[in-house]
């Protein structure tokens, strides 16, 4: 059999499974035990937040032989078909590539015709951000009046470039960052689950990287699985390519005491192992400003993600917070430079000479 990604074999299957969308789950939930089924909903939200997630267990709430219904029983020929992507009665469409006037008239005539199979049409417009002004006002005209039987589900990563007038016919939800806690909690299970050995450290990393999106978590932990029988922060600093905790120390301090030829050997060092410039400057702007909320705020538990409390405490002697904002704006301008710059290392080195 061919290899499924993880992220596509852990999909949630219901809407007790969706992570990290509390607010969401409760909202359709409970729209579908009261029977307030609108006919166009606007999915808005972060990449791998569970837009998709969402948008195929909606469909088979809908048309499940036991519904409509919150819990979708997932064995019935309409869940089967919703599952494995050949219902008749869903259709997604990615509206970056179908984006024009035609392709939405071509939908308008198609929504008269009644279902297959179950009990709506869903229609499910991809990154429906894309579609042009003349497209837009094609689907209004069909979201103002549209059949009984027909839903819409609208899903975007950038909803302020949605009209006025797409939004007020449309119930909106808005999809929250997976929180690091509940990202780790899931890859557990996941790994558990999929023979992957993995330890705790490893998987707060993974989360952390994956900046609140927990289909690039899973994608991530993937990755790291087949790079080593046993998944640790090691590894996954490896793939990433990340420069780790004790190297970022280590300048941190070099930088703090004004040592600079430290400073420019570990440089030299973190290059040779294969680091990118802009993640050693990217990682040290990270750094430097929980050591900046340290001074400000002690009690941010945000900031020991970075590192810990002791480490950062000893660090904080060694700056000043004049210092560390004009290093933070230093670091910046120098990772503007980097996109023009035909010799990354000479920018760095530089800014490293200034802080």
């Amino acid at each position: 059999m061919a290899y499924v990604a993880l992220y596509r074999r852990w999909r949630p299957q219901g809407f007790d499974a969706l992570v990290g969308q509390d607010a969401v789950r409760i909202a359709l939930s409970n729209a579908l035990t009261t029977g307030r089924i609108a006919h166009a909903y606007l999915f808005a939200g972060p990449r791998g937040t569970g837009k998709t997630s969402t948008e195929k267990i909606w469909s088979k709430a809908l048309n499940c032989e036991q519904g409509p219904t919150a819990n979708p029983c997932n064995e019935c020929a309409n869940c089967q078909r919703i599952n494995d992507g050949s219902s008749m009665d869903v259709f997604e469409i990615d509206a970056a590539s179908n984006r024009g006037i035609d392709e939405i008239r071509d939908l308008r005539e198609k929504v008269m015709f009644a279902p297959v199979n179950g009990r709506y049409k869903v229609y499910i417009i991809d990154e429906v951000h894309m579609l042009t002004t003349e497209a837009f006002n094609a689907l209004l005209k069909t979201l103002e009046e549209p059949p009984a039987h027909i839903v819409f589900i609208l899903a975007t990563t950038e909803p302020h470039k949605i009209p006025a007038t797409i939004h007020s016919r449309c119930q909106s939800f808005d999809f929250k960052r997976v929180t690091n806690e509940d990202i780790a909690k899931r890859l557990r299970e996941v790994a558990d689950g999929s023979e992957i050995r993995a330890d705790d450290e490893a998987l707060k990393l993974i989360a952390i990287q994956s900046d609140g999106g927990m289909r690039d978590a899973l994608s991530l932990l993937d990755q790291c699985g087949v790079m080593a029988d046993t998944v640790t922060a090691e590894t996954v600093r490896n793939v990433l390519g990340i420069v780790g905790r004790e190297a970022l120390r280590e300048l941190v301090r070099a930088i703090g005491r004004q040592d600079l030829s430290a400073g420019l050997q570990l440089l030299n060092r973190l290059a040779e192992q294969g680091k990118d410039v802009r993640q050693i400057l990217t990682e040290l702007a990270e750094y430097l400003r929980a050591v900046l909320l340290y001074k400000a705020s002690p009690g941010y538990h945000e900031i020991y993600l970075t590192d810990t409390e002791e480490a950062i405490s000893e660090l904080a002697l060694l700056f000043g917070s004049d210092r560390l904002m004009a290093a933070e704006e230093r670091l910046h301008q120098a990772m503007g430079e980097l996109r023009f710059s035909a010799r990354g290392r000479i920018t760095a080195e530089l800014c490293l000479f200034d802080l």
